[in-house]
């Protein structure tokens, strides 16, 4: 892509560094997973520029511990907690409907990386039916507050992991292919790509942007069903030494230029990594974007198919 967004960001920088000069007083966001690894650090750097900052959350104890801790290190008060499951669709229209009001960020943040087979009552795939499809019936139900913020943004946190899976349309869930934990993973990370780029298409008129980013390498819990000796051999056969360690500061760094930058002001359906926009084809261990991950054509029959089946 000749215009690429570049940035004085880096893999290095923190998130408190890219929204260092950033006034975000009278704006509100919502950050799903706030309460564990990026999440925590990605609420922290909203509420110290001065937002409004729900985290939205499955364990509402957890949240309640997060929004403490990041209400005495930031001094700003208005950081709420909201229970959500993104697997649980009757949790998803209970956030919806409990929102008033106009939405300035939406940070999809939260995932499940890697899990055995699991399925939700419905029968979708585990991570499929929570990273894509519980954060695509969050967004579109929060649509009209995100038109009503006027200059909204969305951020659809994927991982370089799309490198492992297209979406594939015809066993979306495993209901015949072999069940593989990395390439569902890597399929609902795709998802979270296409996402990006049909919502650009659909919202352009309503002021909101919508990009996708890969956070970069972070030991979180969000890779509670790896072992260690898995982890280790994902970083032998990718290159090993290469893989460097990102804190949660650093890996919210990414979430944080794409909520709040001004350098990305009508910069929409797009992938950023190390707080730059990644090389569309160029794939690396941990960078680049696929090219199918951002096929216009693969992101409108997306949209449609997960409209189908949040409506059966």
């Amino acid at each position: 892509m000749s215009d690429r967004i570049t940035t004085p960001f880096s893999a290095q920088s923190t998130a408190a560094e890219v929204i260092a000069a950033i006034d975000l007083a009278g704006r509100r966001a919502v950050v799903t997973g706030g309460a564990s690894g990026i999440g925590v650090e990605t609420a922290r750097a909203l509420a110290g520029a001065g937002a409004e900052v729900t985290l939205a959350v499955r364990n509402v104890e957890a949240g309640e511990r997060t929004a403490a801790d990041i209400i005495d290190s930031t001094g700003n008060k208005q950081v709420l907690i909201a229970p959500l499951d993104l697997a649980d669709q009757a949790s998803v229209a209970a956030f919806v409907a409990g929102w008033d009001g106009p939405l300035h960020i939406l940070v999809n943040n939260a995932g499940v990386m890697a899990s055995p087979l699991l399925r939700t009552v419905q029968g979708w795939e585990m991570q499929f039916a929570t990273n894509h499809l519980g954060h695509f019936a969050l967004a579109t139900g929060l649509h009209r507050a995100l038109a009503e913020a006027a200059g909204a943004r969305v951020v659809s946190v994927s991982s370089s992991a799309h490198h492992r899976s297209p979406v594939v349309f015809d066993d979306i869930h495993f209901e015949r292919r072999p069940y593989d934990p990395w390439s569902a993973y890597g399929q609902s990370k795709t998802a979270n790509v296409l996402f990006a780029v049909e919502a650009t298409t659909r919202w352009a008129d309503d002021g909101i942007t919508v990009n996708a980013l890969m956070p970069g390498g972070i030991r979180t819990n969000l890779q509670r069903y790896i072992s260690d000796e898995e982890l280790d051999r994902l970083r032998a056969a990718a290159g090993g030494a290469d893989l460097r360690w990102k804190t949660p500061e650093q890996g919210a760094a990414t979430s944080i230029l794409v909520a709040t930058s001004p350098l990305l002001d009508g910069i929409s359906g797009r992938y950023f990594e190390d707080c730059n926009e990644a090389e569309v084809g160029k794939l690396g261990a941990r960078s680049g974007v696929a090219e199918y991950a951002l096929d216009p054509d693969a992101a409108a029959r997306l949209w449609q198919v997960s409209v189908e089946t949040l409506t059966r």
